[in-house]
């Protein structure tokens, strides 16, 4: 008896040829079903890979009982375990002769790998093998297995079998052969792309199934370019009309309606190869009244066959009895109990307000059932269609709806989308400014933070250039508003930080600006904010600034500016803020206070906001002062391309040992000292006045010779010789900062538009023909609310009344004080230039003659770009008595890396002067040398490099201009 039931289970399971499953397998489904716990099935599931693990280490496993352990292997994937030990397994029964056992295999491969798993190569040869089996049931399952595990690159190794395959007597074979070349193209488009044509070919075929297949494919083609495949519209309307009448077989059926997916899909495709074109979208009306007329809307296959009529007819020409007859099927949708219905019916509607305003409102009443319906989701799509149906006479009902509705929500994600939506119809179609203003208000108000920083920054560009239209006061009148408003809401309790920007943004430009409220008043408001939001760097700043633009505007009015105790406090305070900006902000709005009424006319022109800043780049207004630079001695500029190509010259690398010169940080240990061997090299060696004094080590006479077999550096095509800095490090003195050139990058914010055109029109539809929801609903009293609120929503003109976009707002105004913007960024550019055009200091002459009791002609620390000051400067200066006499004997250490190619011409020796004076003190030193011998001796030369390396002196590139004269 018990031995019955089990083999009821087996057959329950759904066995094949004997292949049972055991009663392990059962017991396993059974435990994992009845887990009360994730634990416990964790448990359960890890018990069984270990079992499974030990079943497969066991030697000549039955293939019955190996299909088992597959299958088991796939539920335990299937419940997220790793079963990775049995894949190879899997691999191996797709070699199986066995139908049962090699679809078996394939199932599992396909379910285990993903298409770059390292055992798909081991598939390929089987796959192909199988595509050539006379077994038309093996093709299929390899068709199968290659839609799903073959990739890009294995995609050439069977596509000719599969192309082949098209031509198969079977028509499930040629089916699936579709389907994989469709995978192909998904994959690899150029792979197939030789191919397409055989889509079109497989578009006649007898069978309707790969007809049905041919035609994903070809709307994947249609979708990427339609033009190419507008010939086969009439194919197209042909497939389609002949599935309306029903002349498939029957097996295509899906509750009582023929071929339902493949109107869909054909359906799709008419509606964009009938987008825009006339004489296409004719030869299709006749089909789609068809089945307008013949489709059953009591099952949810028929309504979502008319939902797709619906969008066909929206996408093509228009055509007014395909109208009437869409607009029923979205009378019956909204009128139906059924959310889904509503849902589609809203939908639909939306889509047709696009070619006809007027239809929404015949079903005024319904729209507004669906936008008080307690489903969520029917709501959203309501409000969807409320803002496509959006003109100046309704917009303050939905708007003030849309700011309803997002207060009362929690979904974030959702609520910044209402905001973002509120903010477009409130640009386009505000009734007046101080409706616009509120409403803003609220927007930023509610939705707090989510509120996109691009809304606010739209906003205030908004309020700086009016609404586009030529009349100042109906932008001062805006303005003035904001200023209102603002100072009315500035003190209530946890405001959104990007409501505070605008809000200080607005009063500093125009809290002044119609003299309604004074200068200390303005700026007492600004103070409190920045008190009180005092851990919002970002709305401190605003304030800051805020505070100098309105101090500004009244020096530049030539009234008397009197800064509060307050403002004279949060200056103090942000003076010494650890943030830099704030500090800058600060330091600039004492720097404004101090400046006359002509200056600041200048640097901040009133109403200056949105006028364009011309930059000159290559700042040309300084060619005088440069040229006059140049004639009094200073160095010519040196461009980043020839600074560049000079560095180039520098990198020295030996073979041996090669080191990449790198400007970063190292960290390696400094090398130990080198211990002193003999000189292998005569200490008298005959050298030229450009050579390098030989040195005993080996290494050391390596780099000698490399360095002096290079070109001068005048053969490189440097136009100067200069010291070169680059690349060695400052072992000493105070560390210094190099200042970089900073560029300001203007950033632009757009407006969001609309985007819906709202076409006026005429209904030209038989009045017959439209069943309006007030005609077909039964007798039921209408409340006074939702017919005021009807009227509010669909009443008045339905001529579409939008305001001129933002993006299309007045040219700036005050185009006279353009010229200010110019000097203002003039005088900056002129202290940019100064800066850069200084020559680049000597920060290695520690010579006895540059030093002096009085300041030298040419010093060489005044000269480091502004990145010391002046009490700096003087204090090494003096200093530098102390270390000259030891730096002879430093700088004498590494005459090894001068270079042996450089010109020794007297006018390239004037231009190093300094360089030429601590040659001749070094010369001075050494006595008893022979001329012809320069340099110190070998031995010395080790035993000083020894004692800088303990010192931490390790120069970390070759330098072949540095000592040049010091050595001869």
């Amino acid at each position: 008896m018990e031995q019955l039931k089990t083999i009821g289970r087996e057959l329950a399971m759904g066995s094949q040829g004997g292949f049972g499953q055991s009663k392990e397998f059962l017991d396993l489904v059974k435990s994992i079903g009845e887990a009360r716990s994730k634990a416990e099935e964790e448990r359960i599931v890890l018990h069984e890979i270990e079992t499974l693990k030990r079943r497969l280490a066991e030697p000549d496993i039955p293939k019955r009982k190996m299909k088992e352990y597959l299958i088991r292997l796939v539920y335990v994937e299937m419940l997220g375990h790793n079963a990775s030990f049995a894949y190879i397994h899997a691999v191996k029964m797709t070699h199986d002769d066995n139908l049962v056992l090699k679809r078996t295999g394939y199932l599992a491969v396909s379910l285990f790998l993903n298409d770059d798993h390292d055992l798909i190569i081991l598939i390929v040869n089987t796959i192909q093998k199988d595509l050539k089996s006379d077994n038309y049931l093996v093709v299929c399952t390899a068709l199968n297995a290659v839609c799903k595990l073959i990739n890009d690159e294995t995609v050439p190794a069977v596509l000719p079998q599969v192309v082949e395959l098209l031509a198969h007597q079977k028509e499930a074979v040629r089916k699936k052969a579709i389907m994989a070349l469709h995978r192909f193209y998904q994959k690899s488009p150029s792979s197939v792309s030789h191919l397409v044509s055989n889509f079109r070919k497989r578009l006649c075929d007898n069978d309707p199934g790969v007809m049905g297949a041919t035609l994903c494919p070809l709307f994947d083609l249609i979708t990427i370019d339609v033009n190419t495949y507008k010939d086969l519209v009439v194919s197209f309307v042909s497939i389609l009309k002949q599935v309306a009448e029903r002349r498939l077989p029957k097996t295509y059926d899906y509750h009582q309606l023929p071929a339902p997916f493949i109107q869909i899909r054909l359906l799709k495709i008419l509606a964009m190869l009938g987008s825009g074109d006339k004489q296409a979208s004719e030869k299709m009306y006749m089909v789609v009244s068809d089945i307008f007329k013949k489709c059953d809307s009591t099952s949810n296959i028929g309504n979502a066959v008319l939902y797709e009529c619906i969008c066909c007819v929206s996408a093509i020409h228009l055509n007014p009895k395909l109208l009437d007859q869409a607009a029923q099927v979205i009378s019956r949708f909204l009128k139906s109990d059924s959310h889904n219905l509503k849902y589609m019916g809203i939908d639909a509607l939306g889509r047709l307000i696009k070619i006809s305003p007027e239809i929404a409102e015949q079903h005024q009443l319904a729209v507004i059932d669906c936008l008080e319906d307690p489903d969520d989701t029917l709501k959203r799509k309501t409000f969807e269609l409320l803002y496509k149906m959006t003109k100046s006479s309704n917009v303050e009902v939905i708007v003030d709806r849309m700011i309803s509705y997002m207060i009362s929500i929690n979904d974030n994600h959702y609520k910044t989308y209402i905001a973002s939506r509120c903010v477009e119809l409130a640009e386009q179609f505000a009734p007046s400014n101080q409706w616009f203003i509120q409403t803003m208000n609220k927007v930023f108000e509610h939705a707090g933070d989510l509120v996109n920083v691009k809304v606010a920054h739209n906003l205030m560009k908004l309020i700086a250039e009016g609404f586009g239209e030529d009349d100042d006061t109906a932008d001062s009148q805006l303005r003035s508003s904001a200023v209102e408003s603002y100072l009315l809401i500035i003190g209530e309790p946890k405001l959104p930080s990007v409501f505070l920007q605008v809000i200080c943004w607005v009063l500093g430009e125009y809290g002044t600006a119609d003299g309604k409220y004074s200068a200390s008043y303005i700026t007492g408001k600004l103070c409190d904010v920045a008190e009180a939001y005092s851990n919002d760097e970002t709305v401190k700043a605003y304030a800051v600034t805020a505070i100098m633009k309105i101090y500004a505007f009244e020096i530049s009015a030539r009234r008397k500016v009197d800064m509060l105790p307050e403002c004279q406090s949060l200056v103090e305070e942000l003076s010494a803020s650890h943030s830099t900006d704030l500090q800058q902000r600060a330091y600039e709005l004492q720097a404004v206070i101090g400046i006359d009424a002509h200056a600041i006319e200048s640097i901040m022109p009133s109403d200056a906001s949105c006028e364009d800043i011309e930059i000159d780049k290559n700042l040309s207004f300084l060619d005088g002062y440069v040229q006059q630079a140049i004639v009094k001695g200073a160095q010519p500029y040196i461009s980043e391309n020839e600074r560049t190509g000079m560095l180039n010259i520098n990198n020295f690398r030996n073979q041996d040992q090669p080191e990449a010169l790198s400007h970063s940080l190292r960290f390696e240990a400094y090398e130990l000292p080198k211990p002193l061997v003999p000189s292998r090299v005569p200490p008298a060696a005959v050298a030229s006045s450009t050579e390098l004094v030989p040195v005993p080590e080996p290494y050391y006479a390596r780099e000698t010779h490399q360095a002096a077999s290079l070109p001068s550096v005048s053969e490189a095509g440097s136009s100067e010789l200069k010291l070169r800095l680059d690349g060695v490090q400052k072992k000493w003195g105070r560390p210094t900062y190099s200042s970089s050139a900073s560029s300001t990058s203007t950033s632009s914010s757009h407006k969001t538009t609309n985007g819906v055109t709202q076409v006026d029109g005429v209904s030209t539809s038989n009045s017959k023909g439209r069943d309006t929801y007030d005609s077909r609903k039964p007798s039921v009293e209408i409340s006074p609310e939702k017919q005021k609120l009807a009227s509010s929503l669909f009443g008045g003109s339905s001529r579409t009344e939008k305001r001129a976009s933002s993006g299309n707002h007045k040219v700036s105004k005050a185009a006279e004080k353009s010229h200010v913007g110019k000097a203002a960024g003039a005088h900056s550019d002129v202290v940019v230039e100064k800066i850069n055009r200084e020559p680049t200091p000597d920060l290695l002459d520690f010579s006895d003659s540059a030093v002096t009791s009085t300041a030298p002609s040419v010093d060489p620390f005044q000269q480091l770009e502004g990145l010391l000051d002046q009490t700096e400067a003087t204090s090494t200066m003096n200093n530098g008595a102390a270390g000259a006499s030891r730096t002879p004997e430093i700088m004498g250490l590494y005459a090894d890396s001068a270079v042996s190619g450089l010109s020794s011409s007297a006018a390239n020796r004037d231009e190093f002067n300094l360089a030429s004076e601590l040659s001749n003190a070094a010369r001075t030193s050494q006595v008893g040398v022979s001329q012809l011998n320069k340099g110190p001796n070998p031995k010395d030369s080790l035993e000083k490099d020894a004692l800088v390396r303990q010192m931490g002196v390790n120069p970390t590139s070759q330098n072949p201009n540095l000592f040049k004269d010091l050595l001869g």
